[in-house]
């Protein structure tokens, strides 16, 4: 039963390593046409909300899983601390996703809320390289 899941708590952990090349997306979109960031945007928004469900199995097969193993109890602190910065940043990017494409439809300029995405991008890539590093080397903390 564990290695089941393990097996589903890594898949999704890929569900969210989107996070990873979000940066380097985001920064290509402002230099984009009006349609190629509608479609960049409306991508990215697509695949925050998968990620998004890959942290609510990411929980509860984590939660498990850290029942089942000899964990400190500051690594379960770290790891949950940055588990929920995800989550947070993650649910706190959808809405200047839904504001850009809704300006981009009524022609606006969208460059405020790419700035807002792309510094969430960054902060979700920088936690997601943090919490995996944690767990792999657990025995820091």
């Amino acid at each position: 039963m564990a290695e089941v899941l393990v097996f589903i708590h890594i898949l999704g952990a890929l569900s969210m390593g989107f996070y990873l090349v979000l940066p380097v997306v985001t920064s290509k979109i402002a230099n984009s046409s009006a349609e190629s960031q509608s479609g960049s945007i409306a991508m990215i928004r697509t695949l925050n909300r998968i990620a998004q469900f890959g942290l609510i199995v990411q929980l509860l097969t984590g939660g498990y899983l850290m029942t089942k193993g000899n964990y400190s109890i500051a690594w379960m602190v770290v790891v949950f601390v940055l588990f929920l910065a995800i989550a947070a940043i993650g649910g706190i990017m959808g809405k200047p996703l839904r504001l850009a494409l809704a300006d981009i439809n009524e022609n606006r300029n969208i460059t405020a809320h790419i700035g807002k995405i792309r510094s969430f991008s960054m902060i979700l890539a920088v936690c997601l390289v943090v919490i995996s590093f944690f767990m792999v080397f657990r025995d820091i903390i």
